[in-house]
């Protein structure tokens, strides 16, 4: 329990040092505990057990992240019927007794992990190399005839001695349905910030720490799905403007600015920032599937103009 918690503590610092999301490279370093180097797996194999742990319990999972226009290896997700993770067990790539083997080492330590309940580290892959660190996560239920498990996360509430971090069950909906929420969001980011070249719509700046993915329709809506149709990549400030309804982008993807802020005498970032974009059309991805929708667009575009 002592290397599962120094573990734990680990990611948790690595995830705030690079805004949640990890590359795997950092990852693929370690973490120090008892003057030795302990590995959180290659990432190649998504169930990981170091050789310093005593216990016969998984330590760390992984679900690897898409890959462009090709299928994931496992169909790894969130079940909403359960409110819970799914995670499936391994399966040989290859036909041979070693690959075999090595499967079932595996799955073992997994089957290890729900029938210990001890917490475990689940990294799930937002993007080529980029990992979000999710810890702690239990495995609650294991279902050997279909060859999954589901995760739920929890929060460390308290200390119980040897059998380490635990949380309630309440604790555990809620915290999985936040981390649902944060992943969803990473990969929502990663998608339309992809589709743009990494720029801002409106001033194209590149600046990846100041660029974000604006919702045309809010979560809520009906029609707000998490898809880059319904996605434009803005910088913070032109974001903001945009859910502040003091900038609009209509459906032909024309920029406009409040009437207020144009009559407004300011400084540099007003005249610069905002009014110079005025009647100016916003970049569009190059593929035409990623271009945002003008239905949605102009849902959104009624909106500013009420506002206004």
């Amino acid at each position: 329990m002592e290397l599962r918690r120094a573990a734990m503590d680990h990611v948790r610092a690595v995830a705030r040092t690079f805004d949640d999301l990890v590359p795997v490279g950092v990852l693929r370093r370690g973490f120090p505990f008892q003057s030795e180097r302990v590995s959180l797996g290659s990432f190649y194999s998504g169930i990981f057990r170091p050789r310093q742990a005593r216990g016969p319990a998984a330590l760390c999972l992984v679900t690897a992240p898409p890959k462009q226009g090709r299928d994931a290896p496992y169909d790894d997700g969130f079940d909403h019927a359960s409110g819970r993770f799914v995670y499936h067990y391994r399966t040989a790539q290859q036909d041979s007794f070693t690959a075999r083997a090595a499967a079932e080492r595996d799955n073992r330590a997994l089957r290890e992990a729900a029938r210990l309940a001890v917490p475990v580290i689940y990294f799930h892959g937002i993007a080529q190399g980029q990992y979000t660190p999710i810890a702690p996560v239990f495995v609650t239920r294991d279902d050997p005839i279909r060859r999954i498990v589901h995760l739920e996360v929890a929060l460390p509430i308290r200390d119980s001695g040897d059998r380490g971090l635990q949380s309630d069950e309440d604790m555990r909906r809620y915290a999985t349905r936040e981390v649902r929420v944060r992943l969803h969001q990473h990969r929502f980011r990663q998608l339309v910030l992809g589709a743009y070249a990494g720029k801002c719509a409106v001033c194209a700046l590149r600046e990846t720490s100041l660029l974000q993915a604006a919702h045309i329709l809010e979560d809520r809506h009906s029609e707000g799905a998490a898809a880059i149709v319904n996605g434009i990549a803005l910088c913070a400030i032109h974001h903001l403007a945009y859910d502040r309804n003091v900038l609009g982008i209509d459906p032909d993807g024309v920029v406009h600015i409040a009437r207020r802020l144009l009559d407004e005498v300011d400084g540099p970032m007003l005249r610069t920032g905002l009014q110079g974009f005025h009647g100016q059309r916003i970049a569009l991805p190059r593929r035409r599937n990623e271009r945002p929708d003008p239905a949605r667009l102009e849902i959104r575009f009624d909106a500013f103009r009420a506002a206004g």
